[in-house]
């Protein structure tokens, strides 16, 4: 992903966010409106998300040290999971709780007219937002879908970006049905299901977000696309026959860790062996940039070994090759 791209669409979305809850304050001072409220503390919790966005896109350009020797390139997925709590708690669950008050407790609304106003340039403020990071998404997508692109972007900022904004703009139709109902009907009922509705929707965005994260925090290989890269630059059908096997982890959205096994012939000498392993390592920084940590290790392909398949001991997460007492 272009990091300028993803700081492109953060900074008009937190833009349109800031103007819009400004003025859904105002609107809910003269009118009462529980769904411009709810709005409002919406786009003030939008606005602080793409403030933890900037940060943790600063935050991930520091050097490396010894006590982190790969880097800080997972601080962009640490800001984005704490995105995704403050839209589920500070905007879903607040949103919750005022549209339950207001169904308990429904008030006629007063000078509807601010509140309809606010709505409507909410609406283009966020479309416009929501419109800058589609352009900036489509030139990363490719052939994705929508929904491919967002579970399989492994640089958090767009993804959350969309959600956000995509969110926002139901919100802002839902909100829009509610204050609508509760002028056409004269129930105040409306506005604060309206209120709940916006909050059930803000909740499952957060929950999305937070999945999404969370894998991308664990540890998430290369997509099969530069898998299949990395693997046509190893093999130079010569001094490096074949790949054994391979692993591949994000130390960031712009930085990939390749670990791999390779094959080479029985009777090469060791420099042979060693300029082999050179050719191949810059091979795969040509055809994939974003390598920035390789580790290549010679080994002599041998087929009876491979037939046994993977060893589950010297994979994360197999059996213990040492177990201890009561394990």
């Amino acid at each position: 992903m272009s990091a300028s791209g993803g700081t492109r669409a953060i900074v008009a979305a937190l833009g349109a966010n800031l103007a819009i809850a400004a003025s859904k304050f105002v609107a809910f001072a003269f009118s009462g409106s529980s769904s411009m409220l709810a709005e409002g503390v919406h786009s003030l919790a939008d606005s602080g998300n793409q403030f933890l966005l900037l940060i943790g896109g600063k935050k991930a350009q520091r050097e490396a040290t010894p006590q982190h020797p790969f880097g800080y390139g997972r601080e962009r997925y640490i800001y984005a999971f704490l995105v995704s709590i403050v839209l589920f708690s500070v905007g879903g669950m607040f949103a919750i709780y005022e549209g339950y008050e207001k169904i308990r407790h429904p008030h006629e609304l007063e000078h509807w007219y601010w509140p309809v106003a606010v709505l409507v340039f909410a609406v283009c403020a966020e479309g416009f937002s929501f419109r800058t990071a589609i352009k900036e998404s489509n030139e990363l997508r490719g052939r994705l879908s929508w929904a491919e692109f967002i579970r399989r972007a492994k640089a958090p900022e767009l993804p959350v970006v969309l959600l956000e904004d995509f969110g926002a703009l139901i919100g802002l139709v839902l909100a829009l049905l509610g204050v609508g109902l509760s002028l056409l009907t004269g129930d105040g009922v409306w506005d604060g299901i309206g209120t709940v509705c916006i909050g059930v929707l803000l909740v499952l965005i957060a929950l999305v977000l937070a999945a999404e994260t969370k894998s991308l925090l664990l540890g998430e290989a290369a997509g099969a696309d530069v898998v299949r890269q990395i693997e046509a630059a190893l093999v130079d059908g010569d001094s490096v026959p074949r790949v054994i096997h391979m692993r591949t982890l994000h130390l960031g959205p712009e930085e990939l860790l390749i670990a791999a096994k390779i094959a080479v012939r029985h009777d090469d000498t060791a420099v042979e062996i060693a300029t082999a392993t050179d050719a191949a390592e810059a091979r795969i920084r040509a055809a994939v940039p974003i390598a920035r940590v390789i580790y290549l290790e010679p080994d002599i392909y041998s087929e009876t070994e491979a037939a046994k398949g993977p060893d589950p001991e010297a994979t994360p997460g197999g059996p213990n090759p040492h177990p201890t007492p009561g394990h």
